[in-house]
């Protein structure tokens, strides 16, 4: 089954770019990608949180909203449009990341936004432990990622696992990604790929044997 909008998801570090742009080339799809290093905030709220959460959030809102807006109803070059993110895993951030008044004003903005939202045909979420997380960070070295913590990062993963077993708004494939390789394991990816075009509905699971 060929899906005409499939966004992927997880935590920093669990490889849904790398998964995207290898899925829009396996599709012949066209990727969208978030591009957090264009947040001119990131880089200082990994140094102090409290004090940027707002202004990182809200860039990334507002960047995520416009990008989302320009989806074409239909592309004639490409049958598939491949994100590597979900717009509304942005509440996930927020929710963890802004004060009480700051997250009242988030929601007022974000009840704007979300109607002129496009949702994806199927997300795929990408899960992972802690350790393997911030393993992948170290390997990638990105500088405006070196002050992340590894408390941050299982804060983080833990709101994610919760947001998605709470999530039902589309098809949803949650992967356990923690025992495979997709980016350098071709037979790996190839499963993926495999239960990936399968018809889902609801919410399905990959627990694949395969070891990275």
């Amino acid at each position: 089954m060929i899906y005409r909008y499939i966004a992927v998801e997880g935590v920093i570090g669990v490889g849904k770019t790398s998964l995207a742009h290898l899925l829009a080339e396996h599709m012949d799809g066209r990727l969208v990608l978030e591009k957090p290093e264009d947040n001119p905030f990131l880089e200082d709220f990994y140094r102090d949180p409290e004090r940027f959460a707002f202004q990182t959030q809200i860039f990334f809102l507002l960047s995520r909203y416009q990008q989302q807006k320009e989806f074409p109803q239909q592309d004639l070059f490409h049958p598939v449009i491949v994100s590597d993110y979900l717009f509304a895993k942005d509440k996930i951030f927020a929710h963890i990341n802004l004060s009480e008044n700051e997250l009242v004003l988030y929601d007022r903005i974000l009840e704007l936004m979300e109607p002129h939202i496009p949702k994806p045909e199927l997300v795929i979420y990408l899960q992972s432990n802690t350790d393997r997380l911030m393993k992948n960070i170290r390997i990638r070295a990105r500088s405006y990622e070196k002050p992340i913590s590894e408390e941050y990062l299982r804060t983080l993963n833990e709101a994610y696992n919760h947001f998605f077993f709470h999530y039902h708004d589309t098809p949803l494939l949650v992967v356990n990604s923690t025992r495979i390789d997709f980016v350098n394991n071709k037979e790996d990816l190839e499963n993926l790929i495999d239960m990936i075009t399968r018809p889902i509905k609801g919410i399905s699971y990959y627990n694949p044997e395969s070891s990275a």
